[in-house]
């Protein structure tokens, strides 16, 4: 069985969501639950930079364009929130641009709209 990767970091940073989602519940828009999560991972010691641009490449050029994840932890995790009914193949493969762009390999897609429980996926690159 193949080992979990990054098990630890995303244990505590889907607990963080899980927090948030138990005292927030569903139906906010997405920048109220990223505010949320900015104060439950400075609670929690959960390091994390808020919507940094990721710079793209092409050959040995910077282009222009951008990708703005919600967050990025412990400088190897991205997070991606959503607020809607159900994660989708749309917010997947905005998730493997996100780690193609970085080279990162992990993703978490987080969406705290469904009602009565947080959907989350892990993403490996």
């Amino acid at each position: 069985m193949p080992e979990i990767l990054f098990k630890e970091e995303s244990y505590r940073i889907i607990g963080a969501c899980m927090e948030v989602h138990t005292e927030m519940g569903s139906g906010f828009l997405e920048a109220v639950y990223q505010e949320c999560l900015e104060y439950e991972f400075s609670d929690r010691q959960i390091p994390y930079s808020p919507q940094n641009q990721l710079q793209l490449r092409f050959k040995s050029r910077t282009l222009r364009s951008v990708y703005i994840p919600d967050f990025v932890c412990f400088q190897k995790i991205i997070i991606e929130i959503k607020g809607t009914s159900d994660l989708n193949d749309k917010f997947r493969a905005q998730m493997i641009n996100y780690l193609k762009a970085t080279e990162m390999k992990l993703g978490l897609l987080v969406n705290f709209g469904r009602h009565g429980k947080l959907q989350y996926e892990r993403i490996v690159l």
